[in-house]
């Protein structure tokens, strides 16, 4: 079974920016129970659909396929739950690890999230200066929450 360990944390800055350049993904979810999210991405001129599974902390089952991207627009348009994210993605290395930095665009605007994917649950790792809260167990922050309850539709921000 292929395992996903990720955690979240939000960004306090934008100083990121000076190592990296992003690149456009738009993103959407299909319909399903609760238990699961079947996500359809499109990262420049490649598609996949993702099959992630609930898990147990940080850690949970996650299927990824590369579809075409002509499929992955269809679906995009009119399959998924809208509104369908954008957001500009941020890599970013810092002592040895990789963080992806997610900063949305239109109805998540002003939302940016920090994420490092790791190998083992309780493994340690550095945190650059621009990383802020940890929102890894806060479900509001999840791309699949953001599709149906976008950002700024949020009542009270912290």
């Amino acid at each position: 079974m292929a395992t996903e360990i990720e955690r979240k944390f939000l960004v306090k800055d934008l100083s990121f920016k000076k190592q990296s350049n992003g690149i456009l993904i738009k993103q959407g979810y299909l319909p399903t129970d609760s238990t699961i999210a079947v996500r359809v991405r499109v990262v420049e001129n490649r598609a996949y659909l993702t099959i992630k599974g609930q898990g147990t902390g940080i850690a949970q089952a996650e299927y990824e396929y590369e579809i075409p991207v002509s499929d992955a627009d269809e679906l995009l348009n009119n399959m998924c739950i809208k509104p369908v994210i954008e957001k500009y993605r941020y890599k970013y290395e810092y002592k040895g690890f990789t963080w992806e930095i997610d900063e949305f665009l239109n109805e998540n605007e002003g939302l940016v999230v920090a994420e490092i994917e790791l190998n083992d649950v309780e493994e340690d790792f550095p945190v650059p200066d621009f990383i802020g809260e940890e929102v890894t167990f806060d479900y509001r922050y999840r791309n699949s929450y953001l599709a149906k309850h976008p950002y700024k539709s949020w009542q009270s921000r912290e």
